[in-house]
């Protein structure tokens, strides 16, 4: 029996095809209509149908590359299922380099969304009705906030999520699954509430294109296409190193308020009572350290040196197995190729 097209706003995507779609979400003050760009790729036999989308928040433009580089991969020419890649969700922040929609709201505490709310609101509920409704699966790409840099990592609610979501996670490649509770008003939170697997993946920053986060993402996007059974040759491919889970995670805060040296690295393990970094007026008269509240990994830090007390500077992850938690960062990183010079 042939399989049926796929339809998206409208749009029929016959089998063994791919289409891109404008999906329509508002108006400038101008008049200028304003979509969200989707592509799908609809393939010949029956499987998942996956949603890859990024730039939730406008100034994550890692996982727009991501998207790009997944879309022109030959191996989704023999894809098993249904691919909606979606590179930009908020158009109005990736055109002003903002994380925010216009009224400031952040698009991602904004789901179900309603279409008779703000425009936040009317956004959420649009791309949900018109696009997130259609998944069986999701992977969404983030990055660290602005002037903030993430390790690759996956976010997920591993203990209520089910086994398909840690299947996923594991599938990814990443060197550590943060087990984090959702937050009302995500995607996630949406997601995981209609029984959609829901993978979270965070890693560079924001405005700034990171060569190791985008091929990892590329990868760990195959690999869990290869999981779910979309993609050919799951056994010809080298399995990930087993990623670590952390069962917590807290911020290492500036203890007043100067200019930040740092001393530990993204990655790096360390421990409770470790001085994390120095923070010191422009004089050098008045100087604080920052330090680690627990031992762990650091999976997240600031990279503007100038902060204000209290200021979230070193996020640090905990874990059970340090040891291995560590042991899987080191594999991660000599499995990467050298990145190029910095373009941007």
């Amino acid at each position: 029996m042939a399989r049926a097209p796929f339809e998206l706003a409208g749009v029929r995507v016959a089998p063994g095809t791919r289409a891109q779609i404008e999906v329509p979400i508002a108006k400038l003050y101008t008049h200028a209509p304003l979509d969200i760009p989707v592509e799908v790729v609809h393939g010949r036999q029956a499987g998942p149908t996956l949603l890859v989308c990024s730039a939730i928040h406008g100034d994550e433009i890692n996982g727009v590359e991501i998207v790009r580089r997944l879309l022109r991969s030959r191996q989704i020419n023999r894809l098993r299922g249904t691919l909606i890649a979606v590179p930009i969700v908020n158009i109005f922040g990736f055109v002003q380099h903002s994380r925010y929609l216009p009224d400031r709201r952040d698009l991602n505490r904004c789901f179900p969304g309603t279409e008779s709310g703000s425009l936040g609101g009317r956004i959420a509920a649009l791309f949900r009705e018109q696009i997130v409704d259609h998944a069986t699966h999701i992977i969404d790409l983030h990055t660290g906030a602005i002037h903030r840099t993430n390790l690759p990592q996956i976010r997920a609610q591993l203990d209520e999520a089910g086994e398909e979501t840690r299947r996923m996670a594991d599938a990814f490649g990443a060197p550590v699954i943060l087990n984090a509770e959702l937050r009302e008003g995500s995607l996630r939170h949406y997601a995981q509430g209609r029984g959609i697997p829901v993978l979270t993946y965070e890693a560079g920053e924001a405005l700034r294109f990171d060569e190791w986060a985008i091929a990892s993402g590329v990868r760990g996007v195959l690999r869990v296409m290869r999981r779910l059974g979309m993609l050919a040759g799951e056994q010809r491919h080298r399995a990930p190193p087993a990623a670590e889970v952390a069962n917590g995670s807290s911020w290492a805060r500036a203890p007043i308020d100067g200019i930040l040296r740092p001393r530990a690295r993204l990655g790096a393990r360390v421990s409770r009572g470790e001085v994390l970094g120095i923070v010191s007026d422009p004089f050098g008269n008045e100087e604080g350290e920052v330090l680690a509240m627990a031992d762990g990994i650091v999976i997240g830090a600031s990279r503007l040196p100038l902060a204000n007390e209290g200021e979230a500077l070193f996020h640090i992850a905990r874990f059970d197995e340090i040891d291995e938690a560590e042991s899987a960062i080191e594999t991660f990183h000599s499995g990467l190729e050298p990145p190029p010079d910095a373009l941007y």
